[in-house]
């Protein structure tokens, strides 16, 4: 796979069964490099066959009407600043009428169960900023009063609020405000009888400095919240058919990093899946639906991260698990009947971009073909496991090798999170690595998830130490892959990550100097600056290694890699972007600084402003494009392949 072939594939993503039990519209994206564009249709599975159902370019999250005869989703023009709003299409023909006009746009929409109203969470400017133009508010020094005051993808949080309003589906009459006030809300779902809502919100005394959330139940008719649950990190609630609320989640606020369960909140906190030692939530790629899909008698269907995959489960009222979908792949969705006899899902492979399926009578098959031109015209490369013993546990990896025969320099990639993991869906990196001649080596280190909590736990207040267990992990991935696969030239190696990728680059490239090329990208490489810049300093730090953020500056300088720069002599790129509010800029800034300090050949690659932490995964196409073809050159410069 080339660069430049971004825009050959489609991924598919949020399936959602009609209510009568055989349709399914779902989500079909696709890059378009000329345009420097995501195309975004909906498309519907009519039983029969698959085909789109609307022009986009930009229409996302259908939902259909309980009564099955039309659809709403979430539409955006094509201009760059356009901001998504609610359309709602009937099914027996005419078009799409958009019926919300939200100034910030809207980011979720949910028919009530009657089909009278839509809940919708949409964003206003705050009071003092509504009636100024954008010339204005972009003068206007900001007064910040709270923390986080800006979000990674989300701008400037200061300047909003985020709400939940009702609307009505023909777009008669004035939305109706159901949460007012200085709070966000979000992850908004109806109970059946349609008479409550909940949601997940942040509202507690400490707020600004813990990771801290909470799952709320609002009346509808009355405009009361209530605290379901006490602050602890909470996602996805979902009610059962009997109305019977769940959430993802845990009553710790400071349990992070965790194995995400799901509970029943009802007299108390129900544990239904913690047993199983694994997540029922993902980080990457993300799922929708998210959650547990209930079903009429009781039970649910549930993806489940697992050991590099995402396979589906049923999950009973008692919490007995059934596995239904398995095998080496990532599921991203999945949607049941009422009844639960069956189920339309989305899954990819390290060779497939991704498909729709269906699941009934504990048999499958592939619905859709969208990406079989890609697949025929393109030499996909299947990975091999390989595995890491030692220190009392296994560590899982996968190698990517070039086709031919002649040896393939290795390129060491190590992932984001860091509790999220590799596995067996599609990556487009790793085939754009491997169609550029090098050994891809993709490992899951302790702190992945996917193996339960003391394999992502493995790394808490560690990182001051020389060598910790993911480090050790990555130490000894190269030599690992090479034992299992012999084309791997490990003499010839370079390595590579972003996030928590960046973070481990720098302290791989610190202790080993085998590398001779290194790519460090959006990494957190000083906790001591991390702490008051990044959207989630306040917290995050102190989850990982124990401190708050400036409890022991000493420490926690130890536990950043910027600290191990003078040790570096491995040529570094460093990739960011301007307004990556996770990581923020001033991290890369001072790795390129302490790198040119201690004369090592380092360059920078700053993207504009508009890009975020997320630019590899969903920024601009061209700058997307542009990204590969400067990590390539770079490579290329300091380890291009070579036969032996």
């Amino acid at each position: 796979m080339r660069p430049d072939q971004l825009g050959d594939y489609r991924t598919p993503s949020d399936p959602r069964m009609h209510p009568g039990g055989t349709d399914v519209a779902f989500v079909v994206t696709q890059m378009d490099l000329a345009a420097d564009r995501y195309v975004r249709r909906i498309w519907l599975w009519d039983g029969e066959r698959a085909r789109p159902l609307t022009a986009g370019p930009g229409d996302t999250r259908p939902r259909w009407s309980p009564d099955g005869r039309r659809l709403l989703f979430l539409r955006k023009g094509a201009a760059k600043e356009a901001k998504a709003h609610v359309a709602v299409l009937p099914l027996a023909g005419g078009e799409a009428a958009v019926v919300t006009d939200f100034a910030l746009g809207v980011t979720e929409a949910e028919w009530s169960p009657d089909g009278t109203t839509i809940a919708v969470v949409a964003a206003e400017w705050v009071p003092e900023l509504a009636d100024l133009d954008d010339a204005e508010r972009t003068r206007r020094p900001r007064r910040i009063t709270e923390i986080p005051y800006r979000g990674d993808n989300q701008g400037w949080q200061a300047e909003r609020e985020t709400h939940i309003w009702l609307v009505d589906p023909e777009g008669e009459g004035a939305p109706r405000c159901l949460t007012p006030g200085p709070f966000v809300e979000g992850s908004v779902v109806w109970r059946p009888d349609g008479t409550t809502l909940a949601f997940v919100s942040r509202r507690h005394a400490t707020h600004q400095v813990d990771p801290g959330s909470q799952v709320f139940t609002l009346d509808v008719a009355t405009g009361d919240v209530t605290a379901a649950t006490p602050v602890g990190t909470w996602q996805t609630p979902t009610y059962d058919r009997a109305g019977t609320l769940y959430a993802i989640g845990d009553p710790d606020p400071w349990g992070l990093p965790r194995v995400p369960v799901v509970r029943r909140i009802d007299a108390g906190l129900t544990d239904l899946t913690g047993h199983l030692d694994r997540s029922v939530a993902c980080f990457s790629p993300p799922v929708a639906p998210a959650g547990p899909q209930w079903v009429d008698d009781g039970s649910a269907v549930s993806i489940l991260e697992d050991e590099g995959r995402i396979r589906i489960i049923r999950i009973g009222a008692d919490g007995a698990t059934a596995d239904l979908v398995s095998g080496d792949r990532v599921v991203t969705g999945a949607s049941p009947r009422r009844d639960g006899s069956a189920f339309a899902f989305t899954a990819s492979t390290p060779t497939d971009p991704g498909e729709l399926w269906w699941w009934e009578g504990e048999e499958e098959r592939r619905l859709t073909g969208l990406n079989d031109e890609f697949r025929a015209s393109t030499a996909l490369v299947e990975p091999q496991r390989f595995t890491i013993e030692h220190d009392g546990v296994t560590v899982e990896g996968w190698v990517y090798l070039p086709p031919g025969e002649e040896k393939a320099p290795t390129l060491l990639n190590i992932h984001g999170g860091p509790a999220a993991q590799y596995g067996y869906g599609f990556f487009d990196e790793f085939q754009v690595y491997s169609g550029a001649g090098y050994g891809v080596v993709a490992v899951n280190p302790r702190g992945s998830s996917g193996y339960g909590t003391d394999h992502v736990r493995a790394v808490v207040g560690r990182w001051d130490e020389e060598i910790p267990p993911d480090l050790a992990d990555l130490l000894a991935a190269v030599d690992a892959a090479g034992a299992v696969a012999p084309r791997l030239d490990t003499d010839t190696a370079g390595v590579m990550g972003g996030s928590y990728g960046g973070l481990m680059t720098v302290r791989v490239i610190a202790v080993d100097h085998r590398f001779r090329s290194a790519v460090a990208e959006r990494g957190l490489y000083s906790w001591v600056s991390f702490a008051g810049t990044s959207d989630i300093g306040m917290w995050f730090g102190k989850a990982y290694t124990g401190l708050h953020p400036h409890e022991d500056p000493d420490r926690l300088w130890r536990a950043g890699p910027l600290a191990l720069a003078p040790s570096i002599t491995t040529p570094t790129l460093i990739v960011h972007s301007e307004t990556d509010f996770r990581t923020p800029i001033e991290q890369g800034e001072q790795l390129f600084a302490a790198l040119v300090h201690a004369g090592v050949e380092t360059e920078m690659l700053r993207f504009p402003a508009g890009e975020g932490h997320e630019l590899s995964r969903s920024g601009s196409p061209r700058h997307r494009l542009e990204r590969f073809e400067a990590i390539l050159d770079w490579h290329a410069r300091h380890m291009a392949p070579t036969s032996k």
